[in-house]
């Protein structure tokens, strides 16, 4: 480890740091989420602008060799992981009861159109692809069905917390059926990356789906009843807040390093365990730990992952207008017809059924992750993650703006 990698690597963190702070509070003046202002300034960092305007610099400040980009993406990881349990942690699915068949129809539609349509795309149009999936074009196929159903549940939650919605019959369906889409799609893509690791088609796709169900059912004890005793223990006995996220961070480590070893992905592991753990916060100041560990991993480990996307690739040598435009128009298509026909069959009103069907349509930091993924396992080439990355983007800004349009007289009864 040399003294001048250690100042760069620095240097990188710093330089991200500050691009996320500053294009997130720009997002924001203008009324759209942070995240997706975030991932716009890391492409404008990244080759697509900084790169190709002053090519030296950027090479001296993010080399492609080197002990500093691996530390830079080893740190970033964990960021992931991070950001996984957060979003875990806004999952509670006792609220399932409550919400009634509108969210589950909504889910269940929402998630299973959007599937088949990306499904089908993958077959019908191959051309559309390229080389890329041919060697494993079942997996392939389903990967884009889940990049196509996936939700961006904390995208929806802070538009809904913006519009005042969340405590209104439509946030608490969207909240809901995002939550159930979003486990539903990781789980999904859980099993496509095992199958990858064990040799793809060849590979028996029972072993994969047995493993994530071993893994899920595994966390889900542990969350209920050996992680109870032990917050317990910490709430009373360590430091308050700080020795009880020091145990959930401990514990959230673990669990991301199980999924890796049963051949899933660390967020995977994260993401559950958030899951199983949220009723472990219904004490007295669990609110409080909750907050600080969202604040976390919002704050600092997430901006600094989505603004190192831009550094992935180059989004003008990488953009094929033609595929983006078609996974926008094939997601959104399929997402909100999906949600609005689940929420009709749910009982509520159309008009409901719609700003339903728009909420649900924004993939924003979850497309992201997914699509991340994927590319780092050889899933994806870098065409088709700029594409998704703008898919991503255009569905939360329609997303918002839609939603805003579709409830603003409900937003406005609501205020005080």
């Amino acid at each position: 480890m040399q003294h001048s990698d250690i100042i760069l690597f620095f240097l990188q963190l710093s330089a991200l740091l500050s691009v996320a702070v500053v294009s997130g509070h720009i997002a924001t003046r203008l009324r759209v989420p942070a995240v997706l202002g975030e991932i716009l300034g890391g492409v404008l960092l990244g080759p697509t602008l900084f790169g190709a305007l002053a090519p030296s610099t950027f090479a001296q400040l993010f080399p492609p060799d080197g002990a500093t980009g691996v530390w830079r993406d080893v740190f970033v990881k964990v960021g992931m992981v991070f950001f996984l349990l957060a979003v875990g942690l806004e999952v509670d699915i006792r609220h399932l009861r409550s919400r009634g068949p509108a969210s589950l129809l909504t889910a269940l539609l929402g998630w299973l159109t959007p599937l088949i349509v990306g499904f089908g795309l993958a077959f019908a149009w191959p051309s559309l692809w390229g080389s890329v999936g041919a060697g494993r074009p079942f997996v392939f196929a389903l990967f884009m069905g889940t990049a196509l159903s996936i939700t961006a549940l904390p995208v929806i939650a802070r538009i809904l917390l913006d519009l005042r919605l969340l405590d209104s019959e439509i946030g608490h369906v969207i909240l809901t059926a995002a939550a159930l889409s979003d486990v539903a799609g990781w789980m999904l893509f859980a099993v496509l990356l095992s199958a990858i690791s064990a040799g793809g088609a060849a590979a028996s796709p029972l072993l994969p789906v047995l493993r994530m169900v071993a893994f899920t059912a595994a966390v889900f004890a542990c969350g209920r009843w050996g992680c109870r005793p032990l917050f317990r223990w910490a709430r009373t006995s360590l430091a308050w807040p700080s020795g009880f996220i020091g145990v959930v961070s401990v514990l959230t480590f673990l669990a991301a390093g199980g999924a890796e070893l049963c051949g899933l992905h660390a967020v995977f592991g994260a993401f559950v365990f958030g899951v199983a753990i949220v009723s472990d916060f219904d004490f007295a100041g669990g609110q409080q730990a909750r907050d600080v560990l969202h604040q976390f991993a919002v704050s600092f480990f997430a901006p600094l992952y989505f603004v190192s996307v831009g550094l992935r690739t180059n989004f003008v040598a990488h953009f094929d207008l033609l595929l983006a435009l078609t996974l926008t128009a094939a997601a959104t298509i399929a997402k909100v017809l999906g949600s609005w026909a689940g929420a009709r069959l749910g009982g509520m009103r159309a008009r409901d059924a719609l700003a339903v069907g728009v909420g649900m349509n924004g993939r924003g930091a979850m497309e992201i992750i997914l699509a991340s993924v994927a590319l780092d396992a050889g899933l994806i080439d870098g065409r088709i993650f700029a594409a998704l990355v703008f898919m991503a983007v255009a569905t939360s800004m329609m997303s918002a703006t839609a939603l805003r349009r579709l409830t603003t007289p409900q937003a406005s009864e609501s205020r005080p």
